[in-house]
C-alpha cells in the first residue's frame, strides 16, 4: 500500500510517500508557500491513503486538502486518542494534546522500547517524557531556536539581532543571545530527563527530531537523532488503521 504522511508545522509542510517498508519521496514546502504542495504531489503519481498532522491552522489544512484530491481519497487527520499503538496519553484532556507530539511519541515508541524524551526542536521545542511501558507523562513547550533570539531582539532596545556562535563564557552580546537561547533548550531537555529519573525511569534516552535537530544535538548527552519523529509516528498510525 502507496501511504503519503503529512506533517504540517508552523514553518514548514514535511511529507513522505512510503511502500513496503520504504520511503519512495519525501519533501517539503514553507508552510507560507502551501498553495506548492499540488505542483509537489502531482509528480507521485498515487495515494491509496493519505494520513496528516496539523498544526498549521485551516489554510494549511485546505491545501493540503486541494493537493491530496488528485488522489481520490480523503484526508485522514490525526488527533492524539487516550491510548494507540502503544502509547498511553495522560494528558489531562487527551484529545488536546497536539496532533505532531501525538504522532512523534508513537514514532518514538516504535524505534525505542525504554522510556525517553521526545524532543522535536522547529518553530518551538517539545520536550515530552515517555516511560519505559510507554506511557506519556506530560511534556513542555518553549520557543524555538530562532523564535527565542527573535523575542529578545524585537522587545529590547539594546539587543539586535545578529549572527553569533556559541561559546561556553559568550565575550560578547550577539554571542550570549545565540549561546543563551541553546543553553535554555538544552536545559528543558535535561530537566525533562531529571524529572524521569526521579520518577525511577533510571537513564531514559533521547530522541531529537526537527529542524533545528542538528544545531541542539551537541549540547546533548548522546541523543538518537530521528529524521522525522512525526512521520514515523503517521506511519504507525497508518498501519494500525488498516
Amino acid at each position: 500500500m502507496k501511504l503519503l504522511v503529512i506533517d504540517a508545522g508552523n514553518s514548514r509542510i514535511k511529507w513522505g510517500l512510503h511502500q513496503d517498508g520504504g520511503w519512495i519521496e519525501r519533501g517539503a514546502v514553507a508552510t507560507a508557500e502551501a498553495d506548492r504542495l499540488s505542483d509537489a504531489f502531482s509528480r507521485l503519481g498515487s495515494a491509496e491513503r493519505v494520513i496528516a498532522a496539523n498544526v498549521a491552522g485551516s489554510p494549511a489544512a485546505e491545501c493540503i486538502g486541494e493537493a491530496v484530491a488528485r488522489f481520490g481519497s480523503r484526508v485522514q487527520w490525526v488527533e492524539a486518542r487516550k491510548e494507540q499503538c502503544g502509547v498511553r496519553n495522560t494528558y489531562a484532556e487527551p484529545a488536546r494534546l497536539g496532533p505532531d507530539r501525538w504522532a512523534a511519541l508513537i514514532g518514538a515508541r516504535h524505534l525505542h522500547a525504554g522510556a525517553c524524551v521526545v524532543v522535536n526542536a522547529g518553530t518551538t521545542l517539545t520536550a515530552d517524557a515517555l516511560n519505559a511501558e510507554g506511557i506519556f507523562v506530560g511534556g513542555v513547550i518553549v520557543p524555538g531556536f530562532t523564535l527565542m533570539r527573535e523575542a529578545l531582539a524585537s522587545n529590547t532596545a539594546l539587543l539586535k539581532l545578529r549572527d553569533g556562535h556559541f561559546s561556553f563564557f559568550p565575550d560578547n552580546t550577539a554571542d550570549a543571545m545565540y549561546s543563551g537561547a541553546l543553553n535554555a533548550l538544552a536545559g528543558a531537555v535535561d530537566r525533562m530527563l531529571r524529572y524521569l529519573d526521579a520518577t525511577g525511569e533510571g537513564e531514559a534516552s533521547v530522541l531529537l527530531s526537527g529542524g533545528d535537530a542538528a544545531l541542539l544535538e551537541p549540547m546533548l548527552s548522546a541523543p538518537r537523532l530521528v529524521d522525522n519523529l512525526v512521520l514515523e509516528g503517521l506511519l504507525r498510525i497508518g498501519a494500525s488503521d488498516v
